[in-house]
């Protein structure tokens, strides 16, 4: 079954539905985004997913230091870094984050997203594919190429889990599953009404297109 992380949340009755449909992991922003959140509304957040859903934070372009101070106030799972320099933060997180970290893997023309995500397997808990944008760091409604990836997904897999995200929405997900086979679909702009605010309709049809992909 490929599981599924409903990002960018930024309203607990957002959370405790995603926990509702069976998510396996909730996802915050703590990077510059408009679904940025700070560490007291993150709690609030994550709170309301309750036990059984994986805490995840999501950073870029944040020092180490920063990372710490954050996570000291926010009991997260997963740390989920973007930014080309995020695989050298690795060694100093594992000293002092007790989680997973997750490297994202930009996908798009020019990108050696084949290396990157080899390379992650030496280093990471998991690797997530995203589209690359030039002028933000995830969040893009985009989707990539999956068939451009399918045989790095395939060696990657034996090493360490992979999730795809980037322009996923209920009516394409069933695609991205079938070329990937990915252990995780992340979605968050896909089931939204406005930034930020998720639309309960989208977000329970996204997790019923995941299950019914899953299980064919």
């Amino acid at each position: 079954m490929t599981s599924v992380k409903f990002c960018g949340l930024t309203r607990p009755e957002d959370a405790s539905y995603a926990a509702q449909l069976g998510a396996s992991h909730a996802g915050v922003i703590f990077a510059a985004s408009p679904r940025q959140v700070t560490t007291a509304l993150a709690n609030e957040i994550l709170d309301a997913v309750g036990p059984n859903v994986k805490r995840v934070g999501v950073f870029a372009s944040r020092t180490i230091d920063e990372i710490v101070a954050i996570t000291a106030r926010v009991q997260l799972d997963a740390i989920q870094l973007h930014g080309a320099s995020c695989l050298s933060l690795f060694a100093d997180l594992r000293g002092v984050f007790q989680g997973e970290i997750w490297a994202v893997i930009p996908v798009g023309p020019g990108k050696a997203s084949h290396k990157a995500l080899i390379q992650a397997c030496d280093h990471a808990d998991a690797a997530l594919l995203d589209t690359f944008a030039a002028d933000r760091t995830g969040g893009t409604g985009q989707t990539f190429d999956w068939s451009m990836m399918a045989s790095s997904v395939a060696e990657a897999r034996k090493k360490l889990r992979v999730f795809v995200a980037g322009g996923l929405t209920a009516a394409n997900v069933a695609n991205a599953i079938a070329s990937l086979r990915p252990d995780l679909v992340d979605v968050s702009s896909g089931v939204e009404m406005s930034p930020g605010v998720k639309d309960h309709d989208l977000m329970r049809a996204f997790a019923e297109a995941v299950h019914s992909a899953s299980i064919e």
